[in-house]
């Protein structure tokens, strides 16, 4: 005969009178948490069971302790019998940590719903609280904790969201989570710290009538930036019948009135709110999914999905207005539509703007832009901002030489041999004499100067659906411009070698048999021009095109090419000014990946960060060929603070080991790519070197039709998920990513299941 399974209440009473003496009946409190009421003659009090071993209840109980002093209604621990405030027993065959405190009247917030009274005094508890505990973490290594519902580390459940089975449901979580990890996570390491209460839940606050007779549950207290403590309790507030952002604004208030909230404070608070409803909401899913159901851990289900849905309709800067309208001026709106009017009217139409809701960008960060109603958008797109837009660093560098000294290079400075020394140090030998202008485009531009000064030729050779910069001899040599729309096709001193693209060109592959047969294409062209009597000054080549369609040069092909324009005479000119400074992981230079050394390397765009700079570093004997009396002069080339900047770029990619970066996380963003490419024919090819990839879309991949309306639709579509992504290709059929470098896997995890929704999505891609 089977033996029946024991009782867990059994032993739990039998705890109660072994160390307590006392009897009485149990019953389970709401709560993740086991926590049992114990009614006894006499006197109720809670029975607190903990089986987490990452609890910590020495530093709850030193947190109780310090409150009861300062007079807030907390619980108070019973000794036992023996004088123990915790006994270590075992529940259910595992270790487990027993309390008994006395149990506190009164009715939780949740049961009696949300008035403006207790509201307020919830605002005022919280600040009470923050009191109380000012300067107690400071002396408590133990506060220096993370659990589940640590707020600060919410953004971990991003990979949680597919879990969710409904598709608005997963972008209203994905659009939560999206906020908090740029907008509020980094604003919490500029907010104030101190002991939290960690989970100032509507389970865990007492009223009687609109009076706080009682704040429960400390098990998640933690040093942290205050503000989340606001946070929780609003994403709770938010929960009750009939409330809203605005009438949020008495809780804040009432907070404000004790202890001035500051401006990161003020910018973290809407983005933590969604994300503690976000992290409830995923949590939830999770134990479901593991666990099967479990009516404490479910109580709030319902209305946190529903809180969301609602709460996310609001833009950051409303949500923002809204709940500090009690006790701040708000800023006046902007006017978008009149913006793009003022636009419209002073600037010239050929200056175009993105996408079909054009965005008013008024702030950056890292990988982030924030539009004027405060919503952030994970860029893709701008690799100019190489090391992250307002990158600390270079902004601090620039700065601190604006206020010292800004001239130009007729006068002896250590910043400008400071930079051409970092900088030849990153090449090969032979390449050690650097130039400085304003931009990739000057930088070019004088490349070409240098190659027809060393070789007294004067023919320029590239690559079909090049661009090379906005110059008029960059325009000229630029096929992505001479070809499109407005363009007169190319001069007579430009010759134009076919896009070595092995996935639509006339050789298709991806080995050397293919870069050699696209090699013998450049001699060709070579040759026809020689035999009209004309002569190549050098090949412009970017490593990986980007204009072209993102397309990797297949292997030999450099190599080769070189060799059939050095042969006729010309110059090899490696065009960096996009693939350079470690953006194709493996290797600094993206001529560096085909083993070959150029006569000339053009940068520019991520030198400076977003900061007007270009370069030209060559040989010693190039250099000198171009001395032939004329002095080459760039009034802003090279001043000491542009110099600054670049330096402070090369500082930021090695010490934060961005090259490395690059490598990996383009490796698994084109794994995750390669995934979706599996699931939609859309996809005909994804291609790319570390964090400079393209996704080439195609109606047919028989016929390679290009997916050129698909391409511009989808774009608009991440565009309203949060996404910056562009297209670029001859055929406008290639999707580009060249974001920051700064980016982390969560955020190209989010981009592909993002994009994976837009593709499933029947009118997304139309």
């Amino acid at each position: 005969m089977n033996e029946a399974a024991p009782d867990p209440n059994q032993a739990l009473a039998d705890l109660l009178a072994d160390h307590w003496a006392v009897r009485g009946r149990l019953s389970r409190l709401p709560g993740e948490n086991l926590n049992l009421k114990v009614e006894a003659p006499g006197a109720d009090h809670v029975l607190k069971v903990s089986s987490d071993p990452e609890a910590a209840i020495s530093l709850e109980e030193r947190v109780l302790s310090r409150l009861r002093a300062a007079g807030l209604p907390v619980p108070e621990t019973i000794p036992t019998r023996s004088g123990e405030q915790v006994v270590e027993t075992r529940i259910e065959g595992g270790p487990a940590s027993a309390r008994l405190q006395s149990f506190l009247p009164g009715h939780q917030w949740r049961e009696l719903g949300s008035t403006p009274e207790r509201l307020e005094a919830v605002g005022g508890l919280i600040a009470d609280l923050h009191e109380a505990l000012r300067g107690f973490a400071e002396d408590e290594p133990e506060a220096d904790r993370s659990h589940a519902w640590d707020l600060a580390r919410a953004g971990r459940y991003r990979t949680d969201v597919p879990l969710v089975g409904d598709r608005a449901r997963r972008r209203d979580l994905e659009a939560c989570l999206h906020l908090l990890q740029a907008e509020g996570v980094p604003a919490l390491e500029h907010a104030p710290r101190g002991m939290l209460h960690g989970d100032l839940n509507d389970e865990n606050i007492l009223f009687e009538g609109d009076r706080i007779v009682g704040v429960v549950d400390l098990g998640d207290c933690q040093a942290g930036a205050l503000v989340q403590d606001l946070a929780i309790s609003i994403s709770y507030a938010l929960q009750s019948p009939g409330i809203d952002l605005e009438d949020v604004a008495v809780l804040v208030a009432a907070y404000d009135r004790r202890r001035r909230l500051e401006p990161a404070e003020e910018r973290a608070l809407f983005p933590l709110v969604l994300g503690r409803l976000a992290c409830s909401a995923l949590i939830g899913v999770r134990r479901r999914r593991e666990h099967g159901s479990h009516e404490t851990w479910f109580s709030h289900e319902t209305t946190t999905l529903e809180t969301i849905e609602r709460a996310i309709q609001s833009t950051p800067e409303d949500a923002r207005r809204r709940l500090f309208s009690e006790c701040r001026t708000p800023p006046p709106e902007p006017d978008t539509d009149a913006l793009f009017r003022r636009r419209e009217r002073l600037i010239g139409p050929s200056l175009s703007l993105s996408y079909r809701r054009p965005l008013h960008v008024t702030r950056g960060r890292g990988q982030h832009l924030f539009d004027s109603d405060g919503r952030p958008y994970l860029d893709l797109v701008n690799n100019v901002c190489h090391v992250g837009h307002c990158h600390p660093r270079v902004v601090e560098a620039i700065t601190a030489q604006a206020a010292v000294l800004n001239t130009n290079t007729r006068y002896l400075h250590e910043n400008l041999a400071a930079l051409a020394d970092r900088l030849t140090a990153t090449l090969p030998d032979g390449l050690d004499c650097c130039f400085f202008v304003n931009s990739g485009s000057e930088a070019n531009e004088l490349a070409l100067r240098l190659a027809r000064a060393a070789t007294g030729a004067n023919d320029a050779l590239v690559v079909d659906g090049a661009y090379h910069g906005s110059t008029g001899n960059c325009v000229a040599m630029s096929p992505y411009k001479f070809d499109g729309p407005g363009g007169s096709g190319a001069p007579d001193w430009v010759h134009v070698v076919p896009i070595p693209d092995g996935y639509r060109g006339e050789i298709r592959g991806h080995d050397e048999g293919v870069g050699a047969g696209y090699a013998l294409e450049v001699g060709r062209v070579i040759g026809e021009a020689c035999a009209r009597g004309r002569s190549i000054a050098g090949f412009f080549v970017e490593p990986i095109l980007s204009c072209g369609g993102q397309v990797p040069l297949p292997p030999g092909y450099l190599a080769a090419a070189f060799e059939q324009v050095r042969k006729a005479g010309g110059l090899a000119i490696a065009d960096e000014v996009q693939v350079g400074f470690g953006r194709v992981g493996d290797a600094f230079w993206g001529f560096q990946q085909h083993d070959v050394t150029p006569d000339i390397v053009v940068m520019g765009k991520p030198i400076g960060n977003g900061h007007p700079l270009g370069a030209v570093v060559t040989t010693r004997a190039i250099a000198e060929a171009f001395d032939n009396g004329m002095e080459f002069f760039s009034t802003f080339g090279g001043n000491p603070v542009s110099c600054a900047c670049g330096l402070a770029v090369l500082d930021v990619i090695e010490s934060e080991g961005l090259q490395e970066r690059a490598k990996a996380l383009g490796g698994h963003f084109l794994a995750g790519l390669r995934e979706l490419m599996a699931r939609h024919d859309l996809i005909g090819d994804v291609r790319g070197s570390g964090l400079f990839l393209g996704i080439e879309l195609v109606r047919d991949r028989s016929t390679l039709e290009p997916a050129d309306t698909e391409a511009s639709a989808i774009v608009n579509a991440m565009r309203e998920r949060g996404i910056l992504l562009s297209t670029d290709g001859p055929l406008h059929n290639v999707i580009k990513i060249k974001p920051p470098m700064v980016l982390d896997e969560g955020d190209v995890d989010m981009a592909a299941r993002q994009l994976d929704e837009v593709l499933s999505e029947p009118n997304a891609v139309v």
